[in-house]
């Protein structure tokens, strides 16, 4: 599995319905797209769910790389490219992925969570750590899925959860609502620990 996550963010001013409407005409044109397990549409407006931006940020988990690859050198990345300039791309490695009790419905909230080791600890068990966590997270009612990667550049992991309706207000979250989602593969992403 493989994560990625591009977030752009847009005026204070921006008309976010512009968004929406390119989800409702667009977002199932990955609905079948090869490799990818999942996409979800995420927004963040201004002012809602303690917002500071309008941001456009959705996030994807790859079950092949020729999938992801594929998406970036197409038509697909280059209409974002064409839309709003070319974002910064973050790619995290897959370390663990768990469905929900909501697993079946679709979500209709996220919450991203980025966090490092401190730079003098072994990251093995602070890995180890954030996986083992992931079943209790995921068993949570209301979790659609949970996702954990890590991008060992920076020794940042991140952890994308999934909600049915609200996501929880926590510490250092951001929290999204999900507009769309693609899960053309989202029953073959490996589950549980993925190393």
């Amino acid at each position: 599995m493989h994560a990625m996550n591009y977030r752009i963010t847009l005026p204070a001013d921006y008309d976010m319905g512009i968004i929406h409407r390119r989800v409702a005409t667009r977002g199932h044109l990955l609905d079948t797209f090869p490799g990818l397990g999942l996409k979800a549409y995420l927004v963040r407006e201004r002012g809602t769910d303690g917002s500071p931006v309008n941001q456009y940020a959705p996030f994807y988990l790859w079950n092949t790389a020729r999938g992801m690859n594929s998406f970036l050198w197409g038509a697909g990345f280059r209409g974002i490219v064409s839309d709003f300039g070319r974002p910064v791309v973050e790619h995290w490695s897959g370390l663990g992925f768990e469905h929900g009790p909501a697993v079946a419905g679709v979500p209709c909230a996220a919450d991203r969570l980025t966090w490092s080791p401190a730079p003098d600890e072994d990251p093995g068990p602070a890995l180890e750590r954030a996986v083992r966590e992931l079943p209790e997270r995921a068993a949570r009612p209301g979790v659609h899925s949970v996702a954990l990667g890590i991008d060992p550049r920076r020794w940042e992991l991140v952890r994308l959860t999934l909600w049915q309706d609200q996501a929880p207000e926590e510490a250092g979250s951001e929290r999204y609502r999900v507009l769309h989602l693609s899960r053309p593969e989202l029953d073959t992403i490996e589950r549980g620990r993925q190393w």
